[in-house]
């Protein structure tokens, strides 16, 4: 595993909420993540899709960690948003986060979530997320 790969794990296990929800960091390269999660009953909204909440979860964590992969420095999003193209019913979710524009002070991303159903895959969401570079020296 390369240390581009541990830091973003090492990350996405101290999130308390992150290990609660399962996400799993199944690929990191310079730029990019591939985020993924099975599907609990307990995740489901009343008529049993997705929570809307986890869709938004899932798609702010790729972007940041795919702004990981391009700083070292702290950051926070300034912007984030997201498009719900169809319920989002499967197995698995997975989320495919990029960096679009890497920038001293912002970083430019955008997710796409996937529906995984008996193999196949379905574009659910996308969004994205403007990351704010802080100031050195402030760290949370």
């Amino acid at each position: 595993m390369n240390t581009l790969e541990q830091r973003v794990k090492d990350i996405n296990k101290k999130s308390s909420f992150n290990r609660w929800l399962g996400i799993e960091v199944a690929d990191v390269a310079v730029g990019s993540v591939e985020l993924r999660i099975k599907w609990r009953e307990e995740f489901g909204q009343y008529s049993g899709y997705l929570h809307a909440g986890i869709v938004g979860t899932l798609i702010d964590t790729a972007c940041g960690f795919s702004g990981l992969t391009v700083t070292e420095s702290a950051f926070l999003a300034s912007n984030f948003s997201v498009n719900f193209l169809r319920p989002a019913l499967g197995d698995m979710f997975i989320a495919r986060g990029q960096v679009t524009k890497p920038g001293r002070l912002q970083i430019f991303t955008m997710c796409e979530l996937y529906a995984v159903k008996d193999g196949a895959e379905k574009l659910v969401a996308n969004g994205n997320t403007i990351l704010c570079v802080l100031p050195e020296g402030n760290f949370l």
